[in-house]
């Protein structure tokens, strides 16, 4: 395995240089091609005066530029960061403030407003690609900072993972080997590349693979089927919800898959039987972490296990740990930790992600296996089972919304004396937002929902909505959140 982003791209460049490596709404690149754009994206950013551990963030959509850009941004030693197209101005702006980038590359969702001279729209970047000269040759350390992924916590506010080129590149090379990949793989990702667990899972494992990425901004269902059947994808990256609209549709045509992935949240055995008996093609559950990066275990091509998350990764070593941080025995149920793998081609190989961003500077984490908030079990032969969340985050269509950040919104509503958000089950999304509010005086709950849509992204914003005279309160005076689900059915 290359230990650089850098090297990513030269085993195709000499046995097939005139294969295509990326596929997106505006073109097709060979190896060739993308190889030369990189190059250019990388004096483009050191003519705008990025260095090595400078920050780039990138609010771009599923197409060739995005790509073009990472690789430009690695192979000087740049930091990457994406931001959502969905996020509010606010969301975006709040993650520039957060990782103060050199740079920001701006699409048409960018809605931080051209209020500083680091943002280049998609004109001048091209432009700056077309004239370029050529960066100076920087040797990229493979585990200085290469990536910041956003999570957060149960606080809502942003947290950055900071991963090496070295922590991107791995994921990508267990699954190209343990799923016998090569130049056949037309891997289709139709989720956000400013995600960074999705550059992982695209342009870096097709490279790694020798095979083709395949990118579109469509997300809806029919355009989705549509599109895989055009570009004949074969593997395909996607979320429940997406799989149970496609479930709905057995007329569509999806042959050219050999298998899907479930990921963002569970595949409930029903939606897996409903959407291979609908396609006849292999739903595959999954389970990542942004600070694994990535797949943590998923099913094997040979099929699932009934409830089972997939098979852990051979790269890493997955168990259950006590509240006294003792690893405990296989079967046994309670908070996930990851740790290298301790024997076999992978041993020793996986590393934890830097540390988490803050205050400009990488701070570690504790030593010892990482703690991964979820509780499930592991067997012996590696079957990964998660049964609860930690963290009070909601999972709705894969996408993470965090009760606090919704919370903070609803509360500068002067009509609002104290709110609870959390997710209540959905049998397409997994989960929808809920919130329950206490008012200081009448108001109308489309008002709540306006306000909420200026902050937050669509998908934060809750779907059900209860007043309440009052919340359950434990002896602590805090919202008791087992009992919130109930008010929506006793609450007016």
């Amino acid at each position: 395995m290359t230990p650089t982003i850098a090297g990513v791209l030269r085993p195709a460049l000499r046995d097939r240089p005139d294969a295509p490596a990326l596929v997106a709404p505006s073109g097709t690149l060979t190896y060739t091609d993308l190889d030369r754009l990189a190059g250019a994206a990388a004096g483009a950013l050191w003519q705008l005066g990025v260095r090595p551990g400078d920050r780039v963030a990138t609010c771009l959509p599923n197409d060739l530029d995005i790509v073009i850009a990472f690789h430009g941004a690695q192979r000087i030693g740049a930091v990457w960061a994406g931001i959502n197209e969905a996020w509010s101005a606010a969301e975006q702006l709040a993650i520039v403030e957060y990782v103060t980038p050199s740079v920001i590359l701006a699409g048409e969702r960018w809605k931080g407003g051209p209020a500083t001279a680091l943002v280049a729209g998609p004109e001048a970047w091209r432009g700056l690609l077309a004239s370029a000269p050529a960066a100076p040759r920087v040797e990229a350390d493979p585990d200085a900072p290469a990536g910041i992924g956003f999570t957060s916590g149960t606080t809502g506010t942003p947290k950055g993972i900071v991963h090496s080129q070295r922590n991107l590149l791995l994921p990508g090379a267990v699954l190209a080997a343990t799923r016998g990949w090569g130049p056949d793989l037309r891997k289709g990702d139709c989720l956000p590349l400013t995600l960074l667990n999705m550059q992982v899972l695209t342009t870096l494992l097709t490279a790694q693979a020798g095979g083709c990425c395949v990118l579109t901004g469509r997300r809806d269902a029919g355009g989705v089927a549509s599109w895989i059947a055009a570009e004949r994808v074969t593997v395909w990256n996607g979320v429940p919800a997406q799989l149970h609209d496609l479930a709905r549709h057995p007329e569509w045509d999806l042959s050219t898959l050999t298998e899907a992935w479930c990921g963002g949240a569970a595949l409930p055995e029903p939606l897996r039987e409903a959407f291979e008996a609908a396609h006849h093609v292999p739903a595959r559950a999954t389970y990542g972490l942004s600070e694994a990066p990535t797949v943590v275990a998923i099913d094997p091509p040979g099929g699932g296990q009934p409830g089972a998350a997939g098979l852990v990764l051979p790269h890493l070593d997955v168990a259950a740990y006590g509240e006294d941080g003792q690893r405990l025995g296989y079967g046994t149920t309670s908070e996930l930790r990851l740790a290298p793998a301790s024997a076999g081609p992978w041993a020793g190989m996986w590393t934890p992600a830097l540390g988490q961003w803050r205050d400009g500077e990488v701070v570690p984490f504790p030593a010892g296996p990482f703690p991964t908030g979820d509780i499930g079990r592991v067997t012996s032969g590696g079957w990964l089972t998660v049964t609860d969340r930690k963290k009070l985050i909601i999972v709705r269509g894969g996408a993470n919304v965090y009760p606090a950040e919704v919370e903070r919104v609803i509360r500068l509503h002067p009509a609002v004396r104290e709110v609870a958000v959390f997710g209540i089950p959905d049998e397409r999304l997994g989960e929808k937002v809920a919130a329950a509010v206490q008012l200081a005086f009448p108001v109308g709950l489309p008002d709540l929902e306006s306000h909420c849509r200026d902050s937050l992204a669509r998908y934060k914003v809750p779907e059900v909505w209860a007043t309440v005279p009052e919340f359950p309160l434990n002896a602590m005076g805090k919202i008791i959140r087992t009992e919130l689900p109930a008010l929506l059915r006793d609450a007016s």
